[in-house]
C-alpha cells in the first residue's frame, strides 16, 4: 500500500526536518517546503494527502494564510493543519475561517501532532468503509454522502472541509437534539476550545446561507450547544 504523503510548509529548516523525520518514522512519506512560493509550485501538480502549514513563512508574515486560501480553492476535502508559534485567538479563528481543519501551536508534542493527523485520516477512512445504504443520509432538503464526504442542500452541493462535514453529520444524525461542543469535537476528532468550535459552526452556517439565504436549520441553543431543526 502506498504511503500517504504529508507536505510540511515551514521556513525553519531544523523544525521542518524534525517534523519530517518524526512522520517518516511513523510510515508516512513527506515533502518539505520552506516558502509559500516553493509550496505553490510543488502543489501545481497532484496534491499531497495532508498539508501542515506555518503562518509566517520567510518574509511573508501571513504567507501560510495565503497558501491555505489557494489550496482551499483547489480542494475542500484536502486535510489542512496550521502548526504555528502564533497562539492568539484571532489567528486561530482566521485560520479556521480560511478552511483549515485544525489549528495547533508548536508547543505540542510530536505524539500529539501524530494523533491529530491520524484522526483526520481516520475520519476519511471510516467514511470510505460505509455501505451505500449506511452512507447516504437524507433529511428534508439535506443529503449527506459519508463516503464521498459531500453535503447538498436543496440539490446544491456545499464545499465543506472534512471537519465541517463531520460536524454537520453529527447534528443531522440526531435532528432536533442538542449537540454540545464536546459532542461535536468528538464527532470531528478535535480537541479544541469553545471558540474554535464556534468558528467552525459559523463557517458552516455561512456556506449553507450562500446557497440558500433563508437557511435556518442550524440553530444555536445558548448555553447548551447546537441542533439541526429540520
Amino acid at each position: 500500500m502506498t504511503s500517504r504523503v504529508i507536505a510540511i510548509v515551514e521556513d525553519e529548516a531544523l523544525l521542518r526536518d524534525n517534523y519530517r523525520e518524526a512522520l517518516e518514522r511513523y510510515g508516512f512519506a513527506t515533502r518539505g517546503y520552506a516558502s509559500r512560493s516553493e509550496a505553490e509550485q510543488a502543489f501545481s501538480g497532484p496534491l499531497p494527502d495532508l498539508v501542515i502549514i506555518d503562518i509566517g513563512l520567510g518574509d511573508e508574515p501571513e504567507g501560510g494564510f495565503d497558501l491555505c486560501r489557494q489550496l482551499r480553492s483547489r480542494s475542500q476535502q484536502l486535510p489542512i493543519i496550521f502548526l504555528t508559534a502564533r497562539d492568539s485567538d484571532l489567528d486561530a479563528v482566521s485560520g479556521l475561517r480560511l478552511g483549515a481543519d485544525d489549528y495547533l501551536t508548536k508547543d505540542i508534542s510530536t505524539q500529539h501532532l501524530l494523533a491529530r493527523i491520524l484522526a483526520l485520516f481516520r475520519r476519511i477512512d471510516v467514511a470510505g468503509d460505509n455501505s451505500r445504504d449506511k452512507r447516504l443520509i437524507r433529511h428534508g432538503a439535506l443529503e449527506i454522502d459519508s463516503e464521498a464526504l459531500t453535503v447538498s442542500w436543496r440539490g446544491q452541493a456545499l464545499a465543506l472541509t472534512v471537519t465541517e462535514f463531520w460536524m454537520v453529520h453529527a447534528l443531522v444524525a440526531h435532528p432536533g437534539h442538542v449537540r454540545n461542543r464536546g459532542q461535536l469535537m468528538e464527532a470531528a476528532s478535535l480537541l479544541v476550545d469553545d471558540t474554535t468550535v464556534t468558528s467552525h459552526i459559523k463557517r458552516i452556517r455561512r456556506k449553507f446561507q450562500a446557497v440558500d439565504p433563508i437557511f435556518d436549520a442550524l440553530e444555536t441553543v445558548h448555553g447548551a450547544g447546537y441542533r439541526w431543526t429540520r
